[in-house]
């Protein structure tokens, strides 16, 4: 064996583990176009003829083909972290609430901190939220009340 032909295996190597980081990583980027560059590079250095260059691309391709259906697989099975996936919950322990529970807003009376022109913000107890009027416009700080929830939306009317 030359040394033409252990650093085309090596560069083999470094392409599939380029492309493997690139896998992992969202968006095409270096490590993608570093692992092709290594993989062509490494074909060209390994192939005595246009026929075994051919030969060799077509078993990059299978071989990157089984390597990208695997790593999927273990992302999917949560096996491997990436950045993809996201990993959020979106629970109320995190600060996030659901439409069914806003139900508890219903009848409290906050001060609008803007117009709402129909839509604006409130401050009901400390907190301030995303409102709608109920048609009309009402300007900043006049007293309110929610009076229902549509489509997500606390709806409100002046007092």
């Amino acid at each position: 064996m030359d040394w033409l032909f252990i650093i085309g295996i090596v560069l083999f190597v470094f392409g599939f583990l380029f492309v493997a980081i690139e896998v992992m990583l969202p968006g095409v980027g270096a490590p993608g176009i570093a692992g092709a560059i290594c993989l062509i590079a490494g074909v060209f250095l390994v192939a005595d003829t246009v026929k075994e260059g051919v030969i060799a691309v077509s078993i990059i391709f299978v071989l990157l083909s089984v390597l990208i259906v695997v790593m999927m697989t273990l992302i999917a099975k949560g096996k491997i972290r990436t950045r993809i996936i996201l990993e959020d919950k979106l629970d109320k322990d995190s600060g996030y609430i659901s439409n069914n529970d806003l139900q508890y807003l219903v009848g409290k009376r906050g001060i609008t901190t803007t117009g709402l022109r129909p839509a604006g913000r409130v401050m009901i107890e400390g907190v301030e939220f995303d409102v709608i009027s109920d048609g009309r416009f009402i300007d900043e700080n006049v007293e309110v009340e929610i009076y229902k929830i549509s489509n997500s939306s606390l709806v409100v009317k002046a007092v």
